[in-house]
């Protein structure tokens, strides 16, 4: 099992950043497919933005060249970067883990953005 509780989102303006965290409760060292969701009211969600234990990338192309993701296998985190913010970023932001194939999910942080 894997516990995971995110941290960083908050009230921001259009153009301003925020960094979204997620920590486990394990080691995360082993476990390939971590990544960060959305999902903006009346919206399904939806991947932002992935990222493998050697470290490869891959990210909605909504937020490529704006959100960068990465992880710190010491801390056991998984980190969002998110620059030049737009009113569509509004959403709820998941952390999601998938592990011997099971989906694990943080309870969510909301970020709004204004315009």
């Amino acid at each position: 099992q894997v516990q995971l509780v995110e941290s960083g989102g908050g009230l921001v303006q259009a153009g301003g950043s925020l960094r979204l965290s997620c920590a486990a409760s394990r080691t995360i060292f082993s476990i390939n497919d971590m990544g960060w969701y959305r999902q903006a009211p009346g919206k399904q969600r939806e991947l932002v933005a992935g990222i493998t234990s050697d470290s490869s990338t891959n990210y909605a192309d909504s937020v490529k060249g704006r959100f960068t993701i990465f992880r710190d296998n010491a801390k056991n985190t998984v980190s969002l970067q998110m620059n030049s913010l737009k009113p569509e970023d509004t959403a709820v932001y998941y952390c999601h883990v998938y592990w011997f194939r099971r989906d694990y999910w943080g309870k969510g942080t909301l970020v709004t953005v204004s315009s």
